[in-house]
């Protein structure tokens, strides 16, 4: 791999890329991650009866919530105007986990890969805090950029 890493300068000192001279373009991202449970933590969560109450739906809101505040949270992440997050979970009962899905769009100078991610991240972080007083054994796995489209680089699928 010969591309060098764009948040160094020549000197190797970290820097916020310049995205100044880059055109405004439609940009969407999609990451999708997983959180393995005991089975009955998972049907714990989808009959709504876990003592925190609505489970998925408080981790949609935080996860929408984090991809909003990425740029406070990765320290050389532009603010990028966000104009759709929309988070999804997948429960697989056979396999007792919930996979997420985040789609983050944007019109900018900058992708919204980092925005993506960190709703995913924080989603299934928010489901292991809700449930960790039953299942402290939860595991997160497989984060992880899914596809994206728009600017320079034009599109990626994983």
């Amino acid at each position: 791999m010969t591309e060098k890493l764009t948040h160094f300068d020549e000197r190797g000192a970290a820097r916020m890329v310049d995205v100044a001279s880059k055109p405004e373009t439609h940009r969407v991202a999609v990451a999708t991650g997983t959180i393995r449970m005991r089975p009955e933590t998972l049907a714990l969560i989808l009959s709504g009866t876990a003592k925190k109450g609505d489970v998925l739906g408080v981790a949609r809101i935080a996860a929408i919530q984090a991809a909003k505040r990425t740029s406070e949270l990765i320290p050389l992440c532009h603010l990028v105007p966000l104009t759709s997050v929309a988070v999804d979970f997948i429960a697989d009962e056979e396999n007792a986990r919930i996979e997420c899905r985040a789609r983050v769009e944007c019109t900018a100078r900058t992708g919204v890969e980092m925005e993506a991610l960190t709703a995913v991240h924080i989603a299934l972080l928010t489901i292991y805090d809700m449930c960790k007083a039953v299942d402290r054994g939860m595991s997160m796995e497989a984060i992880h950029l899914a596809e994206k489209h728009g600017g320079k680089s034009g599109s990626y699928v994983a």
